[in-house]
């Protein structure tokens, strides 16, 4: 910090080019200028008033401010060792500030950086982080690409992890993009590219991002580079998805499983296929297969500690109860695997299992107000909520009419409590579907229960019969053909 004049403190920020330093220093040396608003203003510097500050003390604050401090593990140190998280990014710039380009510097700058980006994410200091990537162009033109490559996917990274940051970092990424553009970094650009369509798309902006993978899906084949092209292909799927067209969706996500077969892919991208096959499959109804699917993510992302596990495994109890195995529910919350996530999510399919072992329609609305969080408002919970309300609904109706051969449909309505004319509609459809035997007597206003057929063996033995008397007729007749020929 700096003492201005004898009324004034201000917060210094020692990044500044020697032309700033000096107008400051100008302003330091004449207090008349104190109220001038057009160098301090435009520095950006913060004043507060204070008692009065000899002029010695003013100039020493400037030197030690501007001084930049040797590239050495011994101010990596410093910085480490600074109880003040402002104080400790303040010796990480005067780091960055030194001019020094010897490999030893670059090795040591490069561990400032890191530093520095996870101290600017702790504080939430996006703005700060998006002007030292700006900042960090030059010192990118002192190391190999691929550092570069790795320090910029880290700051972005950094920014993700700071909330409420979706608008700065697809920003931000269109400004890296123009810059690779220019600068022809092709490995980095389309590594960013790739990021902003994920942004866009978690920001529903999904008409640019599948323009944005559409150009980059055949530049990336070109180039053969079957690592990044597993990425797209599997954000293309997902994009596909959001839009509800589920065989683009499967035929991206087929590409990116033939590119996984031919390299060598991390686990925990294992894990994301494997957890976007379980969702398709889960679309088309085929819940045994999308719950092995959800299984292997769950296991991959269980093994990192990855967070996603948690998702993976109210899947599993999603298809579980789909299919109609709600009792499994408990006894897979309760396994070793299980009690490592108890919680909200977990929580929500439980209380859902409940309700469709008791088949309670009026449990699983409470289920629904009670855990709206973890359920309506996940979009693949959600997806499978109207079909698992109409099975609850049937199973309901199914429960109530048991024990009557002969009921009121007013009646049925009033113990489901719903309206009449919705309970009505439902059982003429299950009664179509063959759910159970019976009729709706619509003059009376009842429902007519049958008791269950039992099959009778001999009108399928008389088909196969009949069948196999046409097969001996036509042999046959082939056959007199032949002889009459």
């Amino acid at each position: 910090m700096l003492y201005f004049d004898r009324s004034t403190i201000i917060v210094f920020v020692p990044r500044i080019n020697l032309a700033n330093r000096a107008s400051l220093l100008l302003c330091l040396l004449q207090p008349a200028v104190a109220t001038s608003p057009c160098p301090v203003t435009r520095l950006g510097f913060h004043k507060f008033e204070v008692g009065s500050v000899s002029r010695t003390k003013i100039l020493k604050a400037v030197a030690m401010s501007s001084s930049c401090l040797p590239a050495t593990t011994d101010s990596i140190a410093q910085a480490l060792e600074a109880k003040d998280p402002a104080e400790a990014i303040s010796i990480l710039y005067r780091i960055l500030d030194n001019p020094s380009s010897s490999s030893e510097a670059l090795r040591i700058k490069e561990q400032a950086i890191s530093n520095l980006s996870d101290l600017l994410r702790q504080e939430n200091r996006a703005e700060e982080l998006r002007s030292l990537l700006t900042q960090l162009r030059p010192f990118f033109s002192l190391i190999p690409k691929a550092k570069t490559a790795k320090i910029v996917r880290g700051i972005i990274d950094a920014v993700a992890k700071i909330p409420g940051t979706s608008d700065l970092q697809i920003s931000l990424c269109k400004e890296m993009v123009q810059w690779t553009r220019a600068e022809k970094r092709t490995f980095l650009r389309q590594r960013v590219e790739a990021r902003l369509a994920a942004l866009l798309m978690e920001n529903k902006e999904y008409a640019e991002a599948l323009t944005l993978l559409s150009g980059l899906v055949k530049e990336v084949r070109r180039l053969d580079d079957k690592l990044l092209l597993v990425d797209i292909d599997l954000l293309e799927s997902k994009l596909h998805f959001s839009l509800r067209n589920l065989p683009k969706a499967k035929a991206a996500l087929t590409a990116a499983r033939t590119a996984a077969n031919a390299i060598y892919v991390p686990p925990a991208q294992q894990g994301t296929i494997d957890l976007q096959s379980g969702i398709l499959h889960a679309e088309e109804k085929d819940y045994k297969t999308a719950y092995s699917y959800f299984f292997e993510a769950f296991e991959a992302f269980n093994a990192l500690e990855d967070p996603r596990a948690v998702f993976s495994l109210k899947y599993m109890l999603l298809c579980k109860i789909m299919v109609n195995q709600a009792d499994d529910v408990a006894g897979i919350i309760s396994s070793k695997a299980g009690l490592q996530y108890v919680g909200p999510e977990l929580d929500a399919m439980k209380a859902v299992a409940d309700a469709h072992s008791k088949r309670s329609l009026k449990s699983f609305e409470t289920a629904l107000r009670d855990y709206r969080a973890q359920l309506e408002d996940d979009p693949i919970v959600h997806r499978h909520l109207s079909s698992l309300y109409d099975t609850l609904l049937e199973q309901n109706l199914c429960r109530l009419i048991e024990p009557f051969s002969r009921v009121e449909i007013a009646h049925v309505a009033e113990l489901i409590e719903l309206p009449v004319d919705h309970v009505e509609k439902k059982l003429s459809q299950m009664i179509l579907d063959k759910k159970f035997a019976g009729t709706l007597d619509q003059g009376a206003g009842c429902l007519i229960i049958f008791d269950d057929p039992k099959p009778d063996a001999i009108f399928p033995a008389t088909l196969e019969t009949i069948s196999n008397i046409g097969k001996v007729v036509d042999s046959l007749y082939i056959r007199s053909a032949r002889i009459m020929a």
